[in-house]
């Protein structure tokens, strides 16, 4: 994980370096994935999106190929053959198009992964702007959660678009197997019962955050008159957590509560040894070219498969803890 996080600090650094003349107030360049994460190796795709925040015009077109060219530049991989990464999004869609038939699945990736592992790079006015009005969409919708009187202040409309989203990533998995013949799903497989399974973790413990961490101090916002003041004060607050990577949302729980402790000794274990692998161009390559059908007689793959699921039940002891307070949020909105 350390070494991870020094190379996604080292390529952001570079990556922003050669933005210097792209980007503007209205345009960001943002990134996603493993390099948002922290998680970033040798050989991993790198995800971005021209983010405009404001009048379309022609030369974007050509902004979207500068920033290809230069993540070439850096010999890195790029983004993968879905279309989501690699060009232009424009904020109308990602703010105002929230459910319905009108948001793609495109456009709910675009969405959702904006809010858990995001990072401007170079230039981030626009980013700041279409984060606090997603986040602020999601607020003022369902702002009944943040009455004085709510028995729990949880933003069920959030929570609920990172659970659509997520079972939309399951989904996708058997499409993507199909439609290209198997090609690339061992190692998909893995990184949806771990990375992809992680960021939606992160979503639903920064839904249940103002029990699970926030201090007295910080939910005072809660008792005041004003319902515009208890959005922005939320949001503000959402904000503030999201910065952080999923691995940091979660150790900040697992840290607060001292009966989580071994819970999180295993599921950090379980995170490293996955980072390893993909840490390990021969690795790697090896996952990416197991053919269907060989994964059970594939230890490498087999190993990962065994690690996914020690990942797994340390995530079912941390949601369904009850000296830590996580179990009633769970059965009162993870499930129903």
């Amino acid at each position: 994980m350390e070494q991870a996080a020094s190379l996604s600090e080292d390529f952001r650094r570079r990556f922003a370096d050669g933005l210097c003349e792209i980007t503007s107030d209205d345009i960001s360049v943002v990134a996603f994935g493993s390099l948002a994460r922290d998680e970033f190796a040798r050989g991993s795709d790198v995800d971005w999106t021209a983010l405009v925040d404001g009048g379309a015009n022609p030369g974007h077109l050509g902004i979207a190929k500068q920033v290809r060219d230069l993540v070439k530049g850096l010999d890195a991989r790029e983004p993968g053959q879905e279309g989501i990464f690699g060009n232009i999004a424009f904020s109308h869609d990602i703010i105002h198009q929230i459910g319905g038939e009108d948001d793609t699945n495109q456009n709910t990736t675009r969405r959702i992964l904006l809010v858990l592992e995001s990072r401007p790079i170079g230039r981030r006015e626009a980013y700041d702007r279409v984060l606090n009005q997603v986040l602020t969409r999601y607020v003022d919708e369902a702002r009944r959660f943040l009455e004085t009187s709510a028995r729990y202040h949880i933003p069920r409309f959030l929570l609920n678009d990172f659970a659509r989203y997520w079972r939309t990533m399951a989904v996708d998995f058997a499409y993507k197997r199909r439609t290209r013949g198997g090609r690339g799903a061992a190692i998909r497989n893995i990184k949806l019962r771990i990375s992809r399974k992680l960021i939606y973790v992160s979503g639903l413990l920064a839904c249940f955050s103002l029990h699970l961490l926030a201090s007295e101090e910080e939910k005072a916002f809660l008792t005041h008159d004003s319902a515009e003041f208890r959005s922005h004060e939320f949001v503000r607050y959402l904000r503030e957590l999201f910065a952080h990577t999923p691995l940091e949302i979660l150790a900040s729980v697992i840290n607060r509560h001292q009966s989580l402790h071994p819970t999180g000794v295993r599921l950090f274990r379980c995170y490293d040894n996955f980072l390893g692998v993909l840490s390990d161009a021969e690795k790697r390559n090896h996952l990416n070219l197991i053919t269907p059908g060989d994964e059970p007689n594939d230890p490498q793959f087999q190993e990962l498969r065994r690690i996914s699921h020690e990942f797994r039940d340390a995530l079912l002891d941390l949601f369904f803890s009850e000296q830590a307070g996580v179990l009633p949020l769970t059965k009162t909105f993870g499930v129903f």
